[in-house]
């Protein structure tokens, strides 16, 4: 007999694992306390895992497959992964022992010492999900200073033949981003997200309750985004093709008190969990355009593109590179706490009221909510990378390490010292009221960067700026704004940092 082992987010109906029916082989799902409680998850990230992992077992089982569901609260469940195997080979007389490549670093270094003090074979295979392997990215920086995203992107273009023309790309340019950047002022309307049909979700969160989990933020089954199948992803998919592209790109990164979802597909829980394949998504989405192209904007589309096959992959891609040192990385030595507000959303910023509250309430933002509102705040009060990473992995429902530590720490915190971004994203207020309408209700005032109701971001960030000027001399991407750093008068730097010194001894207060 050979037991197979199945990772949360290894999902994939579509494996060579499961082509053919083999009845010595017996496959093996885990819901553990070892994966809910090494951080503090989402109760809607934890439902959507296990909900997920019930569906892919049930389609396993229909198709013939043998297979063994350990759930949290089964009487056997050892809660750890080692044991629950030793717990099952001996249970299943088991031969050789299998299992995917896991994608965080933590399980894959689990796994390869747990089989170096196996007594029977084992074997390891890929999850056939990715469109790179682990090193394909470290192969081709090979000998280069910089790890520049754009070039890697148009190699996964012409790899791939996506939206490519001969050996140029459609439409005469590579990038549409500076498309990509428009506010949305409650025109063209947006329709309502596509939900799933639900599973027995509440029975799911009653089960993790019961169990004493510790999980954040709220549930409420009617406004669950999450599928938990395959042909739940493909609904989606093709909903985000139908209603969703057509501005897509335009309006990617704006932000609005009304909407939480805007234009944006929501696919990344799917793509995470590999229920759906990274090529398969963009080929859907490139396929629609052909078909509607005189409606859909070339754009809309290499915008989505551009983040599926350019970003995702090259995220992975800095992980294996620089993993486990990446992980403790802290360039700018920053140290202060994650203020208290980051779990309850309970702040006078608006901006951050906000982003937070709709994290909690459906275990998502936006990228540019994650970058450029609540990473950049972190970032500006000079958080521990730690503490930043915490949040994020457990907050968002499509959270993986692989994926969440890579954006945290290098893009959003710059912890990484420029391996992923070539300069800090911060801001001051003025580039959040362009790009939303957070600041029109506001108590705070986004051109003021001192007195009472001046906004925290403007003295923060220049603030930021100067404890950080060493850091950053000789970063040519930052000489502009040390330059306007400079040109502020002493008296005015003074009050500035006394405002912003007041906001990072009581940050709760703002």
């Amino acid at each position: 007999m050979k037991l197979k082992l199945i990772l949360g987010d290894q999902l994939n109906l579509q494996h060579s694992w499961f082509k053919e029916v083999d009845s010595s082989e017996v496959f093996v799902l885990m819901e553990m306390r070892q994966e809910t409680d090494y951080a503090p998850h989402h109760i809607q990230k934890v439902v959507a895992f296990f909900g997920a992992m019930r569906n892919f077992s049930e389609a396993l089982q229909q198709a013939g497959h043998q297979v063994h569901y350990l759930a949290l609260d089964d009487k056997a469940n050892k809660q750890q992964l080692e044991a629950n195997l030793n717990f099952l080979i001996e249970k299943f007389n088991i031969d050789t022992f299998a299992y995917m490549e896991p994608d965080e670093y933590r399980l894959d270094q689990q796994l390869k010492e747990y089989t170096q003090g196996l007594n029977i074979p084992s074997e390891v295979v890929e999850t056939e999900h990715f469109m790179t392997s682990r090193s394909e990215l470290t192969e081709f920086f090979e000998g280069k200073k910089q790890f520049i995203l754009e070039f890697f992107y148009r190699r996964m273009r012409k790899k791939f033949d996506l939206l490519m023309q001969l050996d140029q790309p459609e439409g005469g340019q590579w990038n549409f981003d500076k498309n990509n950047r428009k506010k949305w002022k409650g025109t063209p309307s947006i329709p309502k997200p596509f939900y799933p049909k639900a599973n027995d979700l509440d029975g799911l969160k009653e089960m993790i309750e019961n169990a004493g989990v510790k999980t954040i933020g709220s549930f409420d089954k009617n406004l669950f985004l999450y599928p938990l199948s395959r042909s739940q992803a493909l609904e989606q998919l093709d909903y985000f093709c139908e209603y969703l592209l057509v501005h897509f790109g335009d309006y990617q990164d704006a932000l609005h008190t009304d909407e939480v979802n805007l234009f944006h597909s929501r696919i990344s829980f799917a793509l995470n969990a590999k229920i759906i394949h990274p090529l398969e998504v963009v080929q859907t989405v490139i396929d629609y355009y052909r078909e509607f192209s005189d409606n859909i904007e070339l754009s809309q589309v290499e915008g989505f593109v551009r983040q599926i096959i350019g970003w995702r992959e090259y995220m992975r891609g800095i992980y294996w590179k620089e993993m486990p040192a990446y992980a403790s990385m802290n360039a700018l030595e920053n140290t202060n706490p994650l203020p208290e507000f980051y779990w309850t959303g309970k702040t006078k910023m608006n901006c951050l009221h906000q982003s937070i509250s709709n994290s909690l309430d459906n275990a998502y933002a936006h990228h540019i909510q994650r970058l450029m509102i609540t990473g950049n705040f972190a970032l500006l009060a000079q958080v521990h990378p730690d503490k930043v990473d915490e949040w994020y992995l457990g907050i968002y429902a499509d959270a993986i390490q692989w994926v969440q530590i890579t954006n945290t720490r290098g893009m959003s915190q710059w912890a990484d010292g420029g391996i992923v971004a070539t300069k800090p994203y911060v801001s001051a207020a003025a580039y959040i009221h362009k790009m939303s309408n957070y600041c029109d209700s506001c108590q705070y005032d986004k051109k003021k960067r001192v007195g009472e109701d001046a906004c925290p971001f403007n003295s923060l960030y220049w603030n930021f700026l100067d404890d950080k000027k060493q850091f950053f001399s000789k970063n040519n991407r930052m000489a502009m704004m040390l330059r306007l750093l400079e040109k502020i008068p002493a008296e005015d730097l003074v009050q500035i940092k006394l405002r912003a010194a007041q906001i990072l001894m009581h940050p709760d207060e703002f």
